[in-house]
């Protein structure tokens, strides 16, 4: 098998082969489970069963047989991809931990950018995590330092959810799990009893009439008032993997904060998870969700979502004054076909449409894209959501009254409406 780690090649010694072969990937489970992947010693000995089966007679039919044993959800293959080619010595090996090293460039240049390798693989292969033992009689190999640290609170608020470690991960959900999301309420058309309200209840008066004492006061009774509906429609596509599992917790925190929230993920369909993510235990809830999304981290149709959308669930979900969240980066492959159609018709059936944007963290942000263009006209708040402090002012902006759109988003959407 080309490219393959000297440590994987056949032993040295009275050392069988096999046993070398058998460490390694004991070692490299480790590094995946260092990394967040659920690896456990049942699927180590069926990874080496499974190489052993398959053989090692190309790169690829072992790269392919280890992923059948070590992944099992789709948000787990960019690690494992990353982990695979770092430690079982890729070509391009160099070439990836130079990019590690370089500075990021605050304006993305277009949407194929090279990715980076991920903070938590970073982590996960420092010297002593996920490293096979040195031998003696193996020559010295250059290493590379890629030391990192738990950021305090502050520096965690800042931090982009696509540059966290797995630490700063596990403290970023426990903080997405304690937000609390305070939407005013709204007045109904249904009234409740008051002492003071501006309505007589005559059916509460007579009651009160029949008693022995009669009739002392007149009932009143006074408008109802209830939080409106939150409606929150995720993008899980592929350019928005990175975030797709904060996105998720921070729907699971809202949906079993307060009623009436309900939750929509599209990629190339529509689905409703609103059920599944009202389990109270996190994993239960997101491993429904999972169950019931066929299109994770696949392409975006955003226009044919928002039209079954609101051909099936507006009228039932979009009652009261709902507010809607869209969390997209606007990047539709379908050229943008009837979204903006779709977009204003969102737009008229709810009280407010916020925009969440994880590409708007850029200074530089300009709606190039055909996606962008077609939505922007009909949005009424244009926020990004990339880390907690983002996810913050968001629960700050719902808690207030809705205020006129920044100078920003008024001069895009002046000079988009002139197009």
């Amino acid at each position: 098998m080309d490219a393959l780690p000297p440590a994987a090649a056949p032993g040295r010694g009275d050392r069988p082969a096999g046993d070398k072969l058998a460490t390694n990937i004991v070692h490299f489970a480790r590094t995946l489970r260092s990394a967040g992947l659920r690896v456990g010693p049942g699927q180590v000995l069926r990874a080496i069963e499974a190489v052993e089966a398959a053989g090692l007679t190309k790169r690829d039919d072992f790269y392919w047989t280890l992923h059948s044993v070590f992944v099992n959800r789709r948000d787990q293959r960019e690690i494992f991809d990353q982990a695979f080619h770092v430690y079982w010595r890729n070509p391009r090996l160099l070439e990836k931990m130079m990019e590690m090293l370089l500075p990021q460039i605050g304006v993305p240049s277009d949407q194929d950018n090279r990715k980076q390798l991920s903070r938590r693989l970073q982590e996960a292969l420092q010297p002593g995590q996920g490293e096979a033992p040195q031998e003696d009689n193996e020559p010295p190999k250059v290493e590379v330092e890629a030391t990192f640290t738990v950021s305090d609170r502050e520096v965690l608020q800042h931090r982009d959810f696509e540059q966290m470690s797995q630490a700063e991960i596990d403290e970023a959900l426990r903080a997405i799990s304690r937000l609390r999301l305070p939407v005013p309420e709204r007045r109904t058309r249904r009234y409740r009893p008051a002492r003071r309200g501006p309505r007589v209840d005559f059916r509460g008066s007579l009651r009160r009439a029949l008693r022995p004492e009669g009739l002392i006061e007149l009932r009143r009774r006074q408008p109802r008032l209830r939080p409106p509906p939150l409606v929150i429609l995720c993008d899980i596509s592929g350019s928005m993997a990175r975030y797709t599992r904060m996105f998720l917790h921070f729907m699971h925190a809202i949906t079993n904060d307060r009623d009436r929230v309900f939750c929509f993920t599209f990629g190339t369909r529509l689905n409703n998870v609103t059920r599944a993510l009202r389990n109270r235990d996190v994993d239960i809830a997101l491993q429904k969700a999972s169950a019931q999304v066929e299109d994770w981290s696949g392409g975006t149709r955003i226009g044919q979502a928002l039209h079954e959308f609101n051909n099936r669930w507006s009228r039932r979900v979009l009652g009261q004054g709902a507010v809607v969240l869209l969390i997209t980066d606007g990047l539709d492959r379908e050229g943008a076909a009837g979204l903006g159609e779709e977009m204003e018709r969102l737009q008229k059936s709810c009280s407010r449409l916020i925009w969440l944007n994880p590409l708007l963290r850029y200074g530089g942000y300009e709606p190039k894209s055909q996606g962008n263009k077609a939505m922007l006209p009909f949005v009424d708040e244009f926020r990004p959501v990339h880390n907690l402090e983002s996810l913050g002012g968001l629960i700050a902006a719902l808690d207030a009254r809705p205020h006129a759109a920044d100078k920003r988003l008024a001069g895009w959407q002046t000079e988009l409406r002139k197009e």
